[in-house]
């Protein structure tokens, strides 16, 4: 009998093809939606922190100038790369990136190019350590909730507003009170997305990459494995 998996957003023509070559059955949707914001960008920047590919993806086109770029995540990176950025430092969570720019570039400046729900891990950390931080929240996160009957032996969350985004959904009462049924197990992107699905289940497995198709590989070994 064949597992079913739910992707919380819509994969590319080679991401759906991992999955049917698998033999498993699969839906997809958006859990959220990306609004890019017109907010004022200064010139020439330094040192410019970007957690994710929206952030990137909302300065392009942009006459700016970004000496150093600092990353968190693979795809973030890539991105960045194919733009002509210079490349200081990737990280796997915020929390990692900011450890080291305190260790290495205590005495700098950075700009941070992020979303309206971005995590506070980061811009904590830069401000306990006194390092001046400017914030520029370049797109926001819409929560896009569904309901959806029925349950699915894994599903695949991509960033923490994409799990608030299917709980909010799910959910009828507060969603602190919503838990996943025991069967379905919860892949997930990273550690940062792993914790917000662990208050809803303790049935989650994080990609060993920060990748779609690292999620998707993880997804497939588990469930195939437990035929």
């Amino acid at each position: 009998m064949s597992k079913h998996i739910l992707s919380t957003k819509r994969l590319t023509h080679s991401q759906r093809e991992l999955l049917l070559n698998s033999g498993l059955s699969f839906a997809e949707y958006d859990a959220i939606s990306i609004e890019f914001l017109k907010v004022e960008i200064p010139e020439k920047i330094e040192n410019a922190i970007f957690t994710s590919q929206n952030g990137v993806r909302s300065i392009l086109g942009n006459e700016m100038i970004v000496e150093r770029c600092f990353c968190v995540g693979e795809k973030t990176t890539s991105l960045l790369t194919k733009n002509g950025q210079n490349i200081v430092k990737t990280a796997y969570n915020g929390a990692e990136l900011a450890t080291y720019i305190v260790k290495n570039h205590k005495n700098d400046v950075f700009y941070y190019f992020c979303g309206t729900k971005r995590r506070h891990e980061l811009p904590q950390i830069l401000k306990e350590a006194g390092i001046q931080l400017f914030e520029l929240k370049t797109y926001k996160t819409e929560l896009k909730k569904k309901k959806i009957d029925r349950e699915w032996d894994g599903i695949l969350f991509f960033s923490p507003s994409g799990v608030q985004s299917y709980i909010n959904g799910q959910s009828e009462s507060a969603p602190t009170t919503y838990s996943f049924p025991e069967r379905t197990k919860l892949f997930c992107i990273g550690e940062t997305t792993a914790h917000e699905a662990r208050k809803y289940s303790t049935n989650v497995v994080v990609a060993n990459a920060t990748r779609t198709e690292s999620v998707i590989a993880k997804a497939v070994k588990t469930l195939k494995t437990n035929y």
